[in-house]
């Protein structure tokens, strides 16, 4: 495994419950702010195996970006289960997990 990549799975594995980061701040923390969509192909290639927290990380409007409906209520469904709000138009308040 490749040191960034390394890097990001360590991160999202310490993801808390009911908490929600962007892929880009992933990208920032492991090392590469222009990184993000790195951490997109990461998070789909390796959250079964690695055990990744998936349904906690958006994109920066604080939207779900999957775009298979089912996986995206599903993602929306495990996010209010942990307690997320969302707000009317869909997206999560980013500035709640500032």
């Amino acid at each position: 495994m490749q040191p960034f990549t390394a890097e990001v799975v360590r991160i999202l594995k310490e993801i808390p419950e009911g908490y929600v980061v962007t892929y880009g701040q992933v990208a920032r923390m492991a090392g590469s702010p222009r990184a993000a969509r790195q951490v997109v192909r990461i998070l789909h290639t390796m959250s079964e195996k690695h055990g990744l927290p998936w349904h906690r990380v958006v994109n920066a409007r604080g939207e779900i970006a999957v775009p298979d409906e089912e996986l995206k209520e599903l993602q929306r469904m495990l996010l209010q289960g942990e307690d997320v709000e969302f707000l009317s138009d869909g997206r999560v308040d980013l500035s709640v997990f500032e």
